[in-house]
């Protein structure tokens, strides 16, 4: 049974004259997050790797009257990553949430995996932060939100590309914190635990196994979207002012069980 009794208007985070650029927007996680940014009044950029896949989400946000703006971004191309956030204005939040996995025997591994899920997920994340950085550098400052895993602390068989590129996350959220925290910027992360979405489906297709994990998380339930929205703009907001190189863990105790 759910003990969810999470209400968004009820965490009050206003959000008004802030632009945010939400990567990987189009489902799941990034839509969800970008939804709660525009009920709480910020202006949104939302990127996916076509502007169609966008467009189901930002006429959602339209009707709840904010303003948002759609990119087609290839996390993997930096030239595309620079020519396409250098001509946008003032960046207040990048929530750098774009990314791909893919479930295979690690000896079956090819280069090609390899390469698809590290550089979308860990070098993309990299110059995406790298050029919306600059932007808010010359503004003062800004907030940096990247999306970890629980693959970032544990090995999962199967999942080896994606916990490598995962880990690395961590890796970049520490350094760039530890270098961009001068000049005002903030960079943060979170990682969600087991949350079914459009990317994670694979694994839910299995019914023992989804109990298995329901039996290991100490509230007794799978992650809902909601759960990761108030964590976000929290690190997001001026209440998380002095949060610089942190991940936020929302399993519902699941690494805290083990």
């Amino acid at each position: 049974m759910s003990n969810n009794n999470n209400n968004l208007s009820d965490l009050n985070f206003d959000f008004s004259g802030k632009t945010v650029v939400v990567t990987g927007a189009s489902r799941g996680i990034g839509r969800e997050i970008a939804l709660a940014f525009a009920r709480d009044r910020a202006k949104l950029i939302l990127t996916a790797r076509s502007t169609e896949a966008l467009k189901p989400v930002a006429q959602e946000i339209e009707a709840l009257g904010t303003e948002v703006r759609c990119i087609a971004l290839d996390q993997r191309n930096v030239k595309t990553i620079r020519d396409q956030i250098e001509p946008l204005g003032p960046i207040d939040v990048l929530v750098n949430n774009a990314g791909v996995e893919e479930v295979r025997d690690t000896l079956s591994v090819d280069e090609a995996l390899w390469d698809k899920v590290v550089d979308t997920n860990l070098k993309g994340a990299f110059f995406v932060a790298q050029a919306v950085a600059a932007k808010m550098a010359q503004a003062g400052g800004g907030a940096i939100i990247n999306l970890a895993s629980l693959t970032s602390f544990v090995g999962v068989p199967g999942a080896v590309p994606y916990g490598a590129s995962k880990t690395g996350i961590l890796g970049i959220t520490r350094a760039m914190a530890a270098e961009w925290a001068p000049m005002g910027i903030r960079v943060n992360a979170i990682a969600p635990g087991y949350f079914e979405t459009d990317m994670t489906s694979v694994f839910y297709e299995d019914r023992a196994w989804v109990e298995k994990m329901i039996s290991n998380i100490p509230s007794g339930r799978l992650g809902e979207l909601s759960d990761l929205t108030g964590a976000v703009e929290f690190l997001a907001s001026s209440g998380a002012n002095y949060v610089c190189g942190q991940c936020i863990v929302i399993d519902g105790g699941y690494l805290a069980k083990i």
